[in-house]
């Protein structure tokens, strides 16, 4: 005969799939939600029945909301890898913002999405990995539970009485609350991108459509572009664009900085831009919108992927473009163009099993100029002051601030230490940029040359609790927005490209933008196209007659 209390022991250990769903809701909400409650709570006195009766509204309200989220795909096979999934996703992305402040937002889901592995795995490190699976071991539990079967019709009743109760009970929290949450989240935009995993789901959604949308999208035709008539020129030109990563306007010692990080730009010509303004907090975002015709000032993701870049207009134009990374890519700005991933060829005397030092441009620029002699210009994309492991920037030369963290996880460095490492990286910055300079003074003989460099975005390292970068941009701390950018023409070049450099000097101090490089570049080196805009061009005004 059948074993009545063993049949009686496994019923105990069944759950309905909207009860297993609930469990789950619950645990998500209270437990890989601490960086949202931690936000929402700042300023609250936990002494205070306010304080708790908003707690149990949100929670319910936050509850409900996913438990209505999920139902739909909640089925007896797919509940249990449907939740462990959402856990390790939503406990995965809780340590990271603990850990540095950061929101998912659509643009965060971007970079994380096209980051590579090498610097993945300086986020999430072990201790990381190690906290999302004891985070996630309640969810893994469920699997030793089993699933209630019902019949279609049971089962259809019991779904429909468990998304009626869920809508009422979102909404009776929501009225309880409203005033309070609206006006918490008007003042606190970001806590919404907090939210797990609901945020990470609608970015990761926005990301895919957005993607999807620019992938069907017909491309612009190419741009037409071709270089003004001017007198013949002895020396072909040669720009070298430096893009830095990471780097703040606050810490250059040109802009103001107490250290001395610039010791070596200092000590050369360089016409510095002290108030410059980035189009965005991400490499994902700035990239593209600072090679662009659009800028921020008319940002539109879509038309400026669709559009050719500054690259290509200047390809169309005739000079031959090269870009050297040794990060991750050009997110689609030399698309088609000759492009070279430094750290992925490597270099023994600069390169590492995980990363390469920013001297390995350098050495490839010069292999590249020793080549070309027509008019050219090359991109080198900096690894920079990329964190959170911005001890890994720099060679042991280069520790100058100490004591300086060296650790990938932020949380186990003060604040100072963290500013220290960050320093030395932009001192090794720093001496990367006088390198170029000099190979460039060097080929005076040879080309009419010049170099400019900016920095993509900027960089929290503490203030109001924030770390890294990346937040949205009408939220952005001026940290992460304020970026270095510095141009070297010297006087014998100048001249053959018949520029100015003291007008230059001279308006170098007003506020400026990304927007403003696209333009510029094309004014410097004379280049017509019908997306020029001369009111955002700095060169506008400083050009000089060519000479023979």
């Amino acid at each position: 005969m059948p074993d009545r209390g063993s049949a009686r022991g496994r019923r105990s250990f069944e759950l309905t799939a909207e009860c297993m769903l609930l469990i789950g809701s619950i645990y998500l909400v209270a437990v890989a939600n601490t960086a949202f409650w931690r936000r929402a709570l700042a300023g609250r006195s936990l002494t205070d029945w306010d304080t708790w009766s908003f707690v149990a509204a949100v929670a319910v309200l936050l509850v409900a909301v996913h438990f209505l989220a999920m139902v739909p795909f909640a089925t007896r096979r797919a509940i249990r890898p449907l939740l462990l999934a959402l856990g390790l996703v939503s406990a995965a992305a809780n340590q990271i913002m603990q850990n540095y402040g950061v929101v998912l937002d659509a643009g965060m889901m971007r970079n994380v999405l096209h980051t590579d592995i090498r610097e993945a795995a300086e986020v999430v490190t072990a201790d990381t990995l190690l906290a999302v699976l004891v985070g996630v071991l309640p969810l893994a539990a469920l699997w030793s539970l089993r699933v209630r079967a019902h019949t279609r019709r049971r089962t259809f009743v019991r779904r429909l009485a468990a998304i009626t109760a869920s809508a009422l009970a979102a909404a009776g929290a929501l009225l309880t609350v409203y005033q309070d949450l609206s006006a918490l989240l008007r003042t606190q935009k970001e806590l919404r991108y907090t939210v797990l995993p609901a945020s990470a789901i609608w970015s990761l959604g926005h990301v895919l459509a957005a993607d999807a949308h620019a992938a069907r999208a017909k491309r612009a035709p190419p741009e037409a572009a071709h270089r003004q008539d001017r007198p013949v020129r002895h020396k072909p030109t040669l720009l070298v664009m430096v893009i830095g990563e990471t780097a703040r306007a606050g810490n250059f010692s040109l802009n103001g900085y107490p250290r001395p990080t610039n010791r070596e730009l200092a000590q050369l010509e360089v016409i510095n831009f002290s108030r410059v303004r980035a189009c965005g907090t991400s490499t994902e975002v700035s990239l593209p919108c600072m090679f662009s015709p659009f800028g921020r000032a008319d940002y539109d993701e879509s038309r400026i992927r669709r559009h050719d870049s500054l690259l290509h207009v200047l390809s169309h134009a005739g000079f031959k473009v090269t870009w050297l990374d040794n990060q991750s890519g050009c997110k689609g700005v030399c698309e088609g163009l000759e492009y070279r991933h430094l750290a992925v060829e490597g270099n023994s005397g600069l390169c590492g099993a995980e990363h390469c030092y920013d001297e390995i441009l350098v050495h490839e620029l010069a292999r590249v100029t020793a080549q070309d002699t027509g008019d050219l210009v090359v991109v080198l994309h900096q690894i920079g002051n990329h964190g959170p492991a911005y001890f890994r920037r720099y060679p042991d030369a280069y520790k100058q601030f100490m004591p300086a963290c060296d650790k990938e996880q932020l949380r186990g460095c003060s604040r100072a230490e963290i500013v220290n490492a960050y320093d030395n990286a932009i001192l090794y910055t720093d001496h990367v940029l006088a390198r170029v300079i000099e190979h460039l003074a060097q080929l005076q003989p040879r080309f009419d040359v010049a170099m400019i460099y900016a920095s993509d975005h900027g960089e929290s390292l503490g203030e109001k609790g924030l770390f890294l970068h990346g937040l949205p941009y009408a939220i952005a701390p001026d940290e992460q927005l304020s970026v270095p950018m510095l141009w070297w023409i010297p006087e014998r070049s100048a001249a053959g490209l018949g520029i100015d450099t003291r007008c230059l000097r001279r308006d170098s101090g007003r506020d400026v933008s990304h927007d403003n490089l696209y333009h510029s570049v094309l004014g410097l080196l004379r280049v017509e196209t019908p997306r020029y805009r001369r009111e955002r061009d700095l060169t506008a005004g400083c050009l000089l007659e060519l000479r023979q």
